[in-house]
């Protein structure tokens, strides 16, 4: 396979945009290469410029990056099948791999995973929620100080909210940051899918892409959302003692505002069970992509 260069990555981005919703996930990895080079990864071709197969690789450098998605996307599903029969050389079959892909692939990988002789799992299975016009999403009326550190200071009648937050909390003062590495571990201790090998990719979003929290009188998160390096807004979460207060709505908002302003496409993945989320995110003009959904198939174990 051919390994593209920075240059290529740009002509990439603008030619992922021809096979959206399937290339979203994969456009959203290439869009932040291309404007943050954060995350050490390597983009995969069989072809160029007239790709079949799409492969975007996180490098290992330590355990916990194998825990890093290996993101596939295909415009042919036999040259895909194929690829990953034959390819020895970009993917160790040997290590754990989260191949993050459409549903649609399941049994041609079962069947690659058997003459591999490796075993598979079904990790996940999403609905993938876009946001396409932004100004749809609740208004941001001012910004009330930015302090030298960067946060920012607002009250909550400065949201338009569902939950009629101000009429209920007149006087509170909400205090907004980006997270920071010291609460790593409070994300990944309320993470679905926290483990101690999750800490690595954690620590990885928190550090090189966007993310916003709420803070208490403390400074300290009552609720945040990140940045996964696909570009997709997640492991949004409220600790119960604040819920019902608005917090998530504000969060959503603030980032898909900054998202889109940055020139990133405004989406997420929210479980097919996740009805909470899904009314969540659709109360603020994300819309599901009906025919499409995205999986997550861990290979050998961690």
């Amino acid at each position: 396979m051919r390994q593209l260069t920075t240059e290529d990555l740009k002509t990439l981005e603008v030619d992922l945009k021809n096979y959206f919703p399937q290339s979203l996930q994969v456009y959203g990895c290439i869009v932040q290469l291309n404007r943050r080079r954060a995350d050490p990864v390597s983009v995969f071709v069989d072809l160029w410029p007239d790709f079949r197969v799409l492969l975007i690789k996180p490098e290992i450098r330590e355990t916990g990056d194998h825990f890093k998605d290996l993101t596939v996307f295909s415009k042919n599903d036999v040259c895909l099948r194929d690829l990953l029969l034959a390819q020895t050389d970009v993917i160790d079959w040997k290590m754990y791999i989260c191949l993050a892909t459409e549903l649609h692939h399941e049994k041609m990988l079962e069947f690659v995973a058997i003459n591999r002789g490796v075993p598979m799992k079904k990790e996940a299975v999403c609905l993938e929620m876009v946001l396409r016009e932004p100004s749809k999403c609740s208004q941001i009326d001012r910004i009330a100080s930015v302090t030298p550190e960067g946060r920012l200071t607002l009250t909550l009648q400065d949201f338009w909210l569902d939950f009629d937050v101000a009429d209920r909390f007149p006087s509170v003062s909400l205090k907004l940051s980006s997270l920071n590495e010291s609460h790593l571990a409070l994300v990944n201790s309320s993470w679905k899918f926290g483990c101690e090998h999750s800490k690595v990719m954690i620590k990885n979003m928190i550090l090189n892409f966007p993310s916003c929290c709420v803070l208490d009188a403390d400074d300290q998160p009552v609720a945040w959302i990140l940045t996964y390096p696909s570009c997709a807004l997640g492991m949004l979460y409220t600790v119960p003692e604040h819920r019902g207060k608005g917090y998530a709505k504000a969060l959503v908002t603030i980032m898909s505002k900054r998202l889109h302003s940055q020139g990133c496409p405004v989406y997420c993945f929210i479980e097919e069970k996740n009805q909470l989320s899904y009314r969540l995110f659709t109360s603020l003009g994300f819309t599901e992509e009906p025919d499409y959904r995205a999986a997550w198939f861990g290979f050998n174990d961690f």
